[in-house]
């Protein structure tokens, strides 16, 4: 009994893997993500696809990263962690998005899309043609 016990509290916790936005309120976005992965015993890792200077008052200004670190990102982390599970966030511009459907299929774990498209103040957070590329490919 003592030696199972043992072996569950000394399990190596699931992984999971955020590609979003950055909050810098931690309100939203891959602070939020990571908050709540670690309240649910999962260890979180995150590909961040845009930095947003923001607080509770709105959204400030938005720059979103390149789709060639968002994949570089994303792929190192494939070759050091056994992740369970990915979400994906705010993404940011079409860009982005065609980066995380071409990644999406090498990750071989359920992908939960989660389409940010405007924030809590109303601040448009992807491009039309994002959306579009959201609704017809990454659903898919």
């Amino acid at each position: 009994m003592e030696a199972a016990k043992k072996a569950r509290t000394s399990a190596t916790p699931p992984i999971a893997l955020t590609i979003a936005g950055s909050d810098s309120s931690a309100g939203a976005g891959v602070q939020a993500d990571l908050k709540t992965f670690s309240a649910l015993g999962v260890y979180g890792l995150s590909a961040l696809t845009a930095i947003t200077a923001q607080s509770t008052q709105g959204v400030y200004d938005v720059e979103v990263l390149s789709a060639g670190i968002v994949r570089q990102q994303i792929a190192v982390l494939l070759q050091d962690f056994n992740i369970a599970a990915a979400k994906t966030g705010m993404l940011g511009s079409e860009e982005v998005v065609e980066a995380v459907i071409e990644v999406s299929s090498t990750l071989g774990v359920p992908l939960v899309v989660d389409p940010v498209v405007y924030s809590q103040s109303g601040a448009a957070l992807i491009s039309d043609q994002g959306i579009s590329l959201v609704k017809t490919k990454l659903f898919a």
